[in-house]
């Protein structure tokens, strides 16, 4: 693969999907930006990686809080020049029912989702249309493309992101910039763990779906090919993919089949 000495910000690299790409890039001659809350975990993840790690730059970010964000693409800009690859990975979900959902829990799943990811690809584009290159990934999910029980808000933020990132990849195509939206199934991480109950408490509960479902490491050798291919949408997982292709040919039925579904 063609990843030597390119650079890649990562959010969310301190854990699950992150931080496996943290490792697989790495390996593959990639300079990085780690970034997520913690900063101790994240020099963890350096502290991880193969070989020399001088090429790694851990910067914190909170992507709850927008307003900041300008200021961080620019230190990550700084640290190495550019940015050849920007992975929008970092996110939260929810389970909890509709009617039970403080707005508050809303707001705050789709303000980490989806305008954390916005911000940044926002502050980082001019730099890359300069530049006439780039790609951006963004981290969606099976729920990016429909919905099921207890994830209402999490469902509404990926599908906000496809939305927006399928028009910006019409806008920024003539500046050889390429985006790809990423729809994992389930992947053996903490999410459900990390989820937000209605009232805002952590769900603290690994799903059973994450508990059986395939390891971070595999996910991330499995996306990269997909990268270097600039393939726009990308999905990668179990059975549970086929539900794409079953809402968008018989969404009916799709949906008499999701109502009878045990939901996590």
């Amino acid at each position: 693969m063609s990843f030597e000495n390119k650079v890649a910000w990562i959010t969310g690299a301190s854990s699950g999907i992150g931080e496996a790409l943290a490792y697989a890039l790495h390996s593959e001659g990639a300079k990085l930006i780690l970034s997520s809350r913690r900063e101790n975990v994240l020099q963890k993840v350096k502290d991880n990686c193969r070989g020399d790690t001088s090429d790694i730059y851990i910067l914190p970010i909170d992507l709850a809080k927008a307003k900041s964000l300008s200021a961080k693409a620019q230190e990550a800009l700084d640290a190495f020049g550019h940015i050849d690859y920007l992975f929008n990975n970092g996110g939260i979900s929810q389970r909890s029912k509709v009617v039970n959902t403080d707005m508050d829990v809303t707001r705050k799943v789709m303000e980490i989702n989806f305008f954390g990811s916005v911000a940044l690809t926002k502050a980082i584009l001019p730099s890359m249309m300069d530049r006439q290159t780039g790609h951006i990934i963004v981290t969606s999910s099976v729920m990016g493309k429909f919905g099921t029980r207890l994830r209402s808000s999490y469902a509404a933020s990926k599908h906000a992101l496809h939305g927006y990132f399928d028009s910006l990849r019409q806008e920024v195509h003539k500046e050889n910039i390429h985006v790809s939206l990423v729809c994992p199934g389930y992947v053996k991480t903490d999410v459900t763990k990390n989820a937000l109950e209605g009232d805002g408490s952590k769900h603290n509960q690994m799903g059973k779906g994450q508990q059986h479902g395939m390891t971070p490491t595999k996910f991330a050798q499995k996306l990269l090919p997909e990268i270097i291919a600039k393939k726009e949408e990308i999905y990668i997982g179990g059975k549970e993919i086929w539900g794409i292709y079953l809402k968008r040919i018989v969404p009916s039925f799709f949906n008499k089949i999701l109502r009878k579904m045990e939901v996590t």
